[in-house]
């Protein structure tokens, strides 16, 4: 579950810490307070883009910090799939936003954006505010069908991907392969004349780099016979030579060294060096005299260079990469060259991966309607609960025209809200009312298929009211026995059944605005209630009827 929140430096926030508690935690607060600024804040630790103008004003920096308390096995190995190793039961996802740009850690750990997704994928999913409107596209109907069969469906559509990517190579390939006599011929002559000069240049992999290394070397050879030379006669060879000085000065303490444990050391030390310096002597003089820096010589491995070059600026960025492109071009002159013969192949080939495809396609299908009366028939009785008083709930499907990675589905939910009236598309029936309870039925209902332990409803409550809103409150009370949801809301009949429950307050502090945010004791969430329900005056009787709304909550939990 989220444990914490910490928030510093982000529009309105100039920082504020919250804790989070098991059940349902509901956000309250008066329209601009800063409720939205919470869930964004989240949004962001979880790897939204970053905006610049979320930063507040004259800050140097925002940081957004969420605090993961970790228990569910499901989740411990989805996270240890993602390297992610938990101390103390415990994951951290920050993101620190400066100039404009955000550095996001795991426990401590930068990491990619797209790897902190992946990871709050598995601890937390938020539905934002107007997430119902997605329903009225079809392409997410089948979206949440494959995501509440995930378990079954995963590897097929996995076998059902790798079908259609070799189905459509294939596909390709032949559309590019059915070409007349003519243009045949010359493919095959420009083939052969490319191959011959590939071939004829007797290449190997790494020779431009050796060659590279050898032209630099000839074309510093003046400079390096100078420096050479200008070496030795200063270590080698004259009477102020390295070597000279050295030898004298050996002699003096040869001289002396009997006299003196310490001076017959140094002797041995310079009689070290002097070896050294020999060596070395011997060594660069063999330099001197091996080398040849000619003209000739330096001439053809220029001209072997620019052979090299050129191949490479034609074939490929490296020679390995113009020697695998003289295998393909050999392969396909081959195919050329027996041309009936490959294409007879080819549309086998063809033929075979379509069949194959087809029989993936089906089997996904085929389990997709299976599943798709399992989540019809739980979507219709979360509907009821949720006051679809005479409602049926169901998934058509219908066959696309051609192949796709995800198959040869299109499938649509279809309601009816009212006895007597067929079945129509949401887009067609509902209200954005219904569409907010439709979603959170679908949400409910995923939410006990994965291991997603805290879910985020960013004002479900949108174009409800009574008795609905009443059901609605009940429905988030029995979905908070087994996950934490955190619910942002106006409507008192959800406030009142808070096991936490929050304020969000705007005022202004030093001339600057700020938001801040608490939790409510027993008569605070009270009063709030009462705001809620009576607006700009708070009567006693408003009052009354908030505690009896919190009363009357209370027994439902039980």
């Amino acid at each position: 579950m989220l444990q914490s929140l910490h928030v510093k430096n982000l529009a309105l926030i100039d920082e504020t810490e919250v804790e989070f508690g098991e059940g349902l935690n509901i956000l309250s607060g008066e329209t601009g307070a800063g409720k939205s600024i919470i869930i964004g804040s989240i949004n962001l630790a979880l790897g939204e883009k970053v905006q610049k103008e979320m930063l507040r004003e004259n800050a140097e920096y925002a940081l957004v910090e969420l605090v993961f308390h970790v228990t569910g096995e499901k989740q411990r190995s989805l996270l240890k799939e993602q390297e992610v190793f938990l101390e103390d039961d415990t994951v951290i996802l920050s993101r620190k936003i400066v100039n404009g740009r955000g550095v996001a850690k795991v426990n401590g750990e930068s990491v990619p954006v797209s790897k902190v997704r992946e990871i709050s994928s598995i601890l937390i999913d938020i539905h934002g505010q107007h997430e119902h409107q997605s329903l009225l596209s079809a392409k997410k109907h089948l979206e949440i069908l494959d995501d509440y069969a995930k378990e079954k469906i995963e590897d097929k559509k996995e076998k059902l991907a790798a079908a259609y990517r070799e189905y459509k190579r294939l596909s390709e390939e032949l559309s590019h392969a059915d070409v007349d006599a003519n243009e045949r011929m010359r493919e095959v002559s420009f083939l052969e004349y490319e191959i011959r000069e590939i071939e004829d240049a007797g290449i190997r992999a790494g020779e431009d780099e050796e060659l590279e290394a050898e032209y630099k070397r000839f074309a510093n050879g003046k400079r390096i016979m100078e420096a050479v030379g200008a070496a030795y006669a200063s270590t080698g060879e004259g009477m102020e030579s390295a070597s000279e000085l050295i030898g004298r000065a050996l002699k003096e303490l040869a001289n002396v060294s009997s006299f003196d444990g310490k001076i017959k050391e140094c002797e041995d030390q310079l009689l070290e060096i002097d070896n050294l310096l020999n060596d070395f002597n011997r060594e660069i003089a063999d330099y001197m005299e091996g080398e040849e820096f000619d003209d000739e010589t330096f001439y053809e491995t220029e001209k072997r260079l620019d052979l090299l070059n050129h191949l490479k600026s034609k074939y490929g960025k490296t020679l390995e990469d113009v020697i695998a492109v003289l295998g393909a071009k050999k392969e396909r002159l081959q195919k050329l060259e027996h041309y009936d013969a490959y294409l007879e192949q080819l549309k086998k080939q063809a033929a075979d991966a379509e069949k194959k495809l087809q029989k993936c396609c089906k089997s996904v299908s085929d389990l997709r309607k299976t599943y798709a009366e399992k989540l019809s028939l739980a979507v219709t009785e979360a509907l009821k609960e949720l006051n679809f008083l005479d409602v049926r709930f169901t998934m058509q499907f219908s066959r696309q025209k051609n192949y796709t990675a995800n198959g040869y589905d299109d499938a649509e939910f279809l309601i009816s809200t009212n006895p007597g009236e067929p079945l129509k598309q949401l887009s067609k029936v509902a209200s954005g009312g219904e569409l907010s309870r439709i979603m959170l039925a679908i949400k409910t209902i995923l939410a006990d298929q994965d291991a997603v332990d805290t879910l985020i409803f960013d004002e479900i409550d949108s174009g409800i009211s009574g008795r609905t809103a009443q059901m609605v409150s009940e429905k988030m009370n029995v979905l908070g026995r087994n996950h934490q949801i955190i619910c942002i809301t106006h409507l008192p009949q959800i406030a009142a059944m808070a096991d936490e429950h929050f304020l969000i307050k705007k005022s202004v502090e030093n001339k600057s605005t700020v938001s801040t945010i608490r939790r409510l004791g027993q008569e605070e969430s009270v009063e709030e209630l009462a705001r809620m329900l009576g607006g700009v005056e708070i009567t006693d009787t408003v009052r009354k009827s908030a505690r009896e709304m919190k009363e009357l909550a209370a027994r439902k939990k039980i």
